[in-house]
């Protein structure tokens, strides 16, 4: 289980669900700057999209290794697909022919002497920060649920990796009870292909005044927040093929299982959350 290396014949899926209501708007420190939630996860879901398109890149090109879907909750109930056209899913492949618009972007650039320098660089945006209205959440998921459903249920992705959702959230759900937000994303990890059962990962955005909760291991003390102890219930406890890339960062002393979840983390927890998802994943 969990086995099967990722190649244009057995291709697998990432799932992107972005949390746009106004909450979002309120601002936290990122790479030494204050800015909106909403303005960093966008920062962060593109540098993520860039990560995919360069893991799937070969000197002949982008190799269809995946498909993406990219989806933006607000509002009463509206879950919109921020890809173009409003495309349900998009492969890797025309992700990286898309046009794309470059922004002028801060990062922190590490000198020989240890010192950290801030530095601006043109990076890729096909994501856009949004803050408006409530948090659908619950539809959000049952979208993602019924778009898997389809995925898995097509001959070719039978022996594929099973696809892996990103929830980017900072609160709880207006749609619905914490019951029923557990409900269904239980139901997502119930979908399976012959490989194993889909993968929920869960990234609350905190405001840096209660600890880190990141990739917790069995046992681990939950934070007192209510909406993270809901979160860690609609997560994925991870199969074994994580377990070195998160004791890369988390220390070797880290013991598994872990489960796919992190509150209150640092610009660079969510990166390696972000992107441990999809480095895990071997390729071909």
């Amino acid at each position: 289980m969990y086995s099967q290396s990722v190649t244009r014949n057995h291709r697998t899926a990432f799932v992107l669900m972005i949390d746009e209501s106004g909450s979002m708007a309120e601002e936290i420190s990122f790479r030494g700057i204050r800015t909106s939630k909403a303005k960093a996860v966008a920062i962060i879901t593109n540098e993520l999209l860039f990560e995919l398109i360069e893991r799937a890149r070969r000197t002949e090109g982008i190799r269809d290794y995946y498909d993406i879907a990219i989806l933006g909750y607000s509002g009463e109930d509206e879950v919109r697909s921020l890809l173009p056209d409003e495309a349900e899913m998009i492969s890797v492949e025309e992700l990286a022919a898309l046009p794309v618009r470059m922004v002028q972007q801060t990062i922190d650039l590490h000198l020989p002497d240890g010192s950290i320098a801030l530095r601006e660089i043109q990076t890729p945006e096909w994501i856009a920060p949004k803050a408006v209205g409530q948090t659908p959440m619950i539809e959000a998921l049952r979208t993602v649920r019924d778009l898997m459903a389809r995925w898995i249920a097509r001959e070719e992705h039978a022996e594929s990796f099973p696809p892996i959702i990103f929830n980017i959230t900072d609160g709880e759900a207006t749609d619905g009870d914490e019951e029923e937000l557990i409900h269904t994303a239980r139901q997502i990890e119930a979908l399976h292909t012959n490989d194993g059962n889909l993968l929920v990962m869960q990234i609350h955005i905190g405001t840096g005044d209660e600890r880190t909760l990141f990739f917790p291991s069995e046992g681990e003390p939950l934070p007192m927040n209510r909406h993270a102890r809901t979160l860690y219930e609609a997560s994925s406890p991870l199969p074994e093929c994580f377990n070195e890339a998160i004791r890369a960062v988390k220390g070797l002393g880290a013991m598994p299982p872990f489960r796919g979840m992190s509150f209150n983390a640092s610009v660079a927890e969510l990166i390696a959350m972000l992107n441990i998802g999809s480095i895990s994943v071997k390729t071909e």
